[in-house]
């Protein structure tokens, strides 16, 4: 499933290319998830539980596909270790066993796929 994932990303970078705000990346590559048969929704609320407080949405997932993957977009000259990081926690948090940060400011889609594993 995330090479379905992955091969999307690479269709949505080659029609659009680098340099444009990662909110038309997420649109786009949603829409290319979709069009490839799985189930993503966009914008998932996450909430964090801390102690034994709910404290509802406090984040939000770029994509969630088949309610399995989470997916985090950049459009970032490069990608920092705080952005894994961010990926990571989102995993924890969710219970998801897998994610993918997607980075479309590079020339090449595979320089700007990394894989994090819960």
């Amino acid at each position: 499933m995330s090479g379905i994932i992955v091969d999307a990303a690479i269709e949505v970078h080659r029609y659009l290319g680098p340099g444009l705000l990662e909110e038309a990346y997420n649109r786009c590559l949603f829409a290319e998830v979709i069009k490839r048969k799985l189930k993503a929704v966009r914008e998932v609320g996450l909430p964090l539980v801390y102690k034994d407080q709910n404290l509802e949405v406090a984040y939000r997932v770029d994509i969630l596909v088949e309610d399995r993957i989470i997916v985090e977009l950049k459009a970032v000259a490069e990608i920092a270790p705080i952005h894994k990081a961010q990926l990571l926690s989102y995993l924890r948090l969710s219970g998801k066993p897998l994610g993918l940060l997607l980075n479309f400011h590079v020339s090449l889609m595979k320089e700007g796929i990394f894989r994090v594993a819960n």
